[in-house]
């Protein structure tokens, strides 16, 4: 399998993943699979909870964002993502997490926001930094892991400001690296542990261990290292891009972003043809704050293109 389709399917299934669990999110564990049994063929983009069928949600729409301004810059323009990210919060998206909105709407410049956020409220771990992270880990990977961890945190620095969040971003970023090299990203998890500040390394090897399930999390996986966690567990104890979205789904709580980067990791380890036609024909992604454009499995392929040619 080449590069292309490894991270094809690790847009596209990131993408894939947003849609089909956002009408589950803070829903119980195990409620995708009663209501869509395994082997039991189904319309499983079904809509929901303010959703349409295969609608993705705000995880894809920033990581869209982020990706146009790579693009057009040449490059991280961290003034200009966080431009985009202001203007697409203006524009009466259907979700915004509420710490983003916070830092967005506090009308600081785009270097003082979240740290001034993390400043007064002492809470921005959660997962907003790495629901978006697939678009800028497959723009970055081929720059080598030191490059793509720092992208990641610089990134992840618009709006979270605890440090928590940049080394869990930059984890995945570099996990997602060496899924598109073709090599396997569970058994690179001590090397890229080794690449996290020190402060941080614990947190997060306890929830990558081969041993840890999310029923050991202490916080929930709306938070950062539970959320990076989980995914990474539903990879391991899965075998197919399909089983792995369906164990991240089943988890019950933030199922779309748990979903989103479960399906950026699995994507990029089983490539675009693994995803389900059933799931990339209805998957779409409006954006707003961009001309309120819409981008269909065509669009989002272009945009792979476009990223991994840069």
């Amino acid at each position: 399998m080449d590069r292309t389709q490894r991270a094809a399917g690790a847009i596209v299934g990131s993408a894939v993943g947003d849609a089909l669990g956002a009408p589950f999110e803070f829903g119980p564990a195990g409620a995708f699979s009663r209501r869509f049994p395994a082997g039991t063929p189904a319309e499983e983009m079904c809509g929901g909870g303010g959703w349409d069928p295969g609608e993705a949600t705000d995880d894809t729409q920033m990581a869209v964002h982020v990706a146009e301004s790579l693009l057009e810059h040449g490059g991280l323009d961290p003034a200009d993502v966080f431009h985009r990210f202001r203007r697409w919060a203006a524009s009466d998206p259907k979700d915004i997490g509420l710490q983003t909105e916070a830092v967005l709407t506090a009308g600081l410049p785009w270097d003082r926001a979240a740290a001034e956020h993390f400043r007064t409220t002492g809470h921005a771990a959660g997962n907003g930094s790495l629901m978006r992270a697939t678009t800028p880990a497959v723009y970055f990977a081929a720059d080598g892991p030191d490059a793509t961890a720092d992208a990641a945190r610089r990134i992840a620095a618009l709006t979270h400001g605890d440090p928590a969040a940049w080394e869990g971003t930059a984890l995945f970023h570099e996990l997602l690296r060496v899924a598109l090299d073709g090599a396997d990203p569970l058994a690179a998890l001590p090397d890229a542990l080794a690449l996290l500040d020190p402060g941080h390394r614990d947190r997060y090897a306890t929830v990558l261990a081969p041993d840890w399930h999310p029923d050991l999390a202490t916080e929930p996986n709306g938070a950062i290292w539970p959320c990076l966690g989980s995914a990474v567990w539903a990879l391991r104890t899965t075998d197919s891009f399909e089983t792995a979205l369906r164990a991240a789904i089943d988890l019950g709580g933030d199922t779309d972003t748990v979903a989103a980067v479960t399906g950026g990791l699995a994507g990029a380890v089983y490539g675009l043809d693994a995803i389900p036609d059933r799931w990339t024909g209805p998957l779409h992604v409006p954006l707003p704050g961009a001309g309120d454009r819409v981008l269909r499995l065509p669009e989002l392929l272009e945009l792979t293109r476009r990223l991994t040619a840069s």
